[in-house]
């Protein structure tokens, strides 16, 4: 039964994926002009504030903000297993599946699109930090949005959503104040991470009814 479940999931889970994928592409790339991209991201990217400028690095250190995504859907199935908690176990899934379809939707929306880092194209932008691949969308921006939205659709309370996007929404802020991306860029992070949470919630709360 359970097999079937997850057979009968498979092809809504695809079709919702690449729906949201195909509009998150368009959306983001029509939803401002390009002059009011860059005037927007001027504005963001500050000169001569070193001491926000260390803030926000550190509010944007990949593997931190990686361990925190990753870290959190392990650390509950591991707690769950250890307690033999189904429910932990089930979270600890969901939000870990959410973790991997959200990565790898990223990466290849970045080499699909593969749009140049604005301190490229725009070298007047003070250059705060240096990044090797796509502009868009955001990938720290979309594992922060994901992991806030897991989290809140897996535990409702304002104890857990206040602070998790908060954290979510200082990252993606980082990405623009370090002048690493467009405010498109961290709006289609964000949309992609938090529909990639709602996306596998859904799936999961489907495969439980059944």
């Amino acid at each position: 039964m359970i097999l079937d479940s997850i057979h009968q999931t498979k092809p809504f889970m695809k079709k919702s994926s690449f729906i949201f994928i195909i509009f998150s592409i368009l959306f983001c790339q029509n939803a401002f002009a390009q002059n009011a991209d860059i005037n927007l991201l001027r504005n963001l990217n500050p000169n001569g504030d070193a001491a926000m400028d260390g803030f926000f690095k550190t509010m944007s250190y990949e593997p931190a903000v990686g361990a925190i995504a990753g870290g959190i859907p392990a650390g509950l199935l591991l707690w769950g297993l250890h307690k033999k908690d189904k429910a932990l176990q089930n979270k600890g899934l969901q939000i870990g599946t959410a973790f991997v379809l959200n990565l790898g939707a990223t990466l290849i929306i970045k080499n699909a699109v593969h749009r140049t880092r604005p301190y490229i194209t725009y070298p007047d932008l003070n250059e705060k930090a240096l990044e090797s691949t796509a502009s868009f969308p955001s990938g720290h921006t979309s594992v922060a949005f994901q992991t806030a939205t897991s989290l809140t659709l897996n535990y409702p309370h304002w104890e857990v959503a206040v602070p998790a996007y908060l954290w979510a929404s200082t990252v993606a802020y980082s990405r623009m104040h370090l002048g690493v991306h467009y405010p498109t860029d961290v709006l289609c992070g964000a949309l992609l991470g938090a529909g990639s949470a709602w996306l596998t919630w859904k799936v999961n709360q489907k495969w439980r009814l059944q």
